[in-house]
């Protein structure tokens, strides 16, 4: 996945591309969201418009792990909102959750130690 190297050099946490439809709840809507790719500590949506949600806005991701049973739930902060695509900045996640996403990480990346590493850095993140 091409990234931009400045974001590269900030980026704690390994990010996985990612091709799933997820459900984006906020206070005001409930938006149908591509997720572009997941880490840790957040995720890359597209929008189905750029309107769809407001930088700085708390929202809950949901994403349904198919054709497993699983799910993906996290809560956020839309970090970022740049045309058609979201940041999101992961407040909190539940246990199986990030079970769920750290054996997806280990997976992708094809080396345990980085997700270990990204499970580190994120229990030590204030």
């Amino acid at each position: 996945m091409k990234t931009d190297s400045g974001n590269d050099e900030r980026r704690h946490f390994s990010r996985i591309a990612f091709a799933g439809q997820a459900q984006l709840v906020t206070v005001d809507a409930r938006v149908a969201v591509q997720v572009l790719d997941l880490s840790l500590k957040g995720a890359l949506l597209l929008l189905p418009s750029p309107q769809a949600v407001e930088a700085g806005a708390l929202c809950l991701l949901d994403l349904p792990l198919q054709p497993h049973d699983g799910r993906i739930t996290m809560a956020a902060q839309i970090a970022h909102v740049h045309g058609d695509r979201a940041g999101l900045l992961c407040l909190g996640i539940d246990i199986e959750s990030i079970t769920h996403l750290r054996r997806m990480i280990e997976l992708n990346l094809g080396d345990a130690t980085l997700a270990e590493r990204d499970l580190k850095a994120l229990v030590a993140t204030p």
